[in-house]
């Protein structure tokens, strides 16, 4: 008797039902056999080449800044390392102001991202403790969520307590002020920089518009942000660029612990969003794969969006180390 072992390869994970028939040379049996395939780390990309020599050195002359911004970014054999000051190197709004008390300082930037980022089919959530986002190349970190929270019931809110089960937003509500300036950006206690939503400020300086697709940043997965323009097709650089929308949209079910709507209007907690596929043009971690001007034979790219979550909350790609995301943010809750 000759015994076989066959051997199947999926394309995509899932269970797999199929007949298989089998011969002793005189009787042929059937039977219905099931199979579950499994898959991990799926595309690998290099970025080695763009944007390696990337350095700035300018005074700002901003009221809140007045010192001099640097950034520089260089490549390794395998990692993309950024040593910076945290000092935008655009102007700013005034720090400290009513609903944001801190004073912007320089900040020891170093940083480590790989040249060749894995893209897998698992969410890494990043942000607080969990380290940034990523970075823009003036070495300004993005945070796109905050230290603020409130309980259940609105009984105690605070923007520096994260504490609570509803996690408030910086950006796009009024029911609750951080601060941010005209660049979606604002200063921790500690003094940093940091950016919530779209660096409008950077993107000016780097001639951003509707008719370019603007590389502002690198995710700390090691895959390219790019600001609101993308290609309408996707896997086509001539079709016409568009503004890129997130996928997220207002949750419907409401919870009843949910401070009240009348004090706290929906999208000011974290928890009243959901991602919802095919909404917008973009995936839960704001990104998609798809041709750009710097990588034309396609790769998995975030998107800074004017939409909700702004910046990625997520990434697609594997993180190793992944650093501190800074101490906790402060605000003023509505009056």
């Amino acid at each position: 008797m000759t015994t076989a072992t066959p051997t199947f390869t999926a394309d995509l994970a899932g269970t797999y039902t199929f007949e298989v028939a089998v011969s002793d040379g005189i009787d042929m049996t059937t039977d219905q056999v099931t199979v579950t395939a499994t898959t991990s780390t799926t595309n690998t990309d290099s970025t080695d080449g763009i944007e390696c020599d990337y350095s700035y050195s300018e005074f700002n002359e901003s009221s809140s800044v007045n010192t001099t911004s640097t950034s520089d970014w260089t490549c390794s054999d395998t990692t993309r390392d950024l040593v910076a000051n945290g000092i935008p190197d655009h102007e700013v709004g005034e720090f400290p102001n009513t609903a944001n008390p801190n004073t912007i300082s320089e900040q020891t930037v170093s940083a480590s991202i790989t040249l060749t980022p894995n893209k897998t089919d698992v969410a890494t959530t990043l942000g607080g403790g969990a380290g940034p986002q990523g970075y823009v190349l003036n070495g300004v970190k993005i945070d796109a969520g905050t230290g603020g929270s409130c309980t259940d019931y609105g009984d105690s809110c605070s923007g520096g307590d994260n504490s609570g089960g509803w996690n408030i937003e910086a950006l796009g509500h009024t029911s609750y002020d951080f601060g941010a300036d005209e660049n979606n950006a604002h200063v921790q206690p500690d003094g940093t920089y940091h950016y919530h939503g779209m660096p409008e400020g950077f993107i000016t300086l780097q001639g951003g518009n509707s008719s370019t697709m603007t590389l502002i940043a690198w995710a700390s997965d090691g895959f390219p942000i790019y600001a609101r323009y993308g290609y309408t097709d996707a896997t086509d650089s001539s079709s016409a660029l568009k503004s890129i929308t997130g996928s997220y949209q207002h949750i419907s079910d409401v919870s009843n612990t949910r401070p009240a709507l009348d004090v706290y209007e929906m999208g000011t907690f974290q928890q009243d969003w959901e991602y919802v596929e095919g909404s917008g043009d973009l995936d839960e971690c704001n990104g998609r794969v798809g041709v750009t001007p710097e990588f034309p034979n396609s790769i998995y790219h975030y998107f800074a969006t004017d939409s909700y979550p702004y910046f990625q909350r997520c990434v697609k790609g594997e993180i190793e180390g992944a650093g501190a995301g800074g101490p906790p943010e402060g605000g003023q809750p509505p009056q």
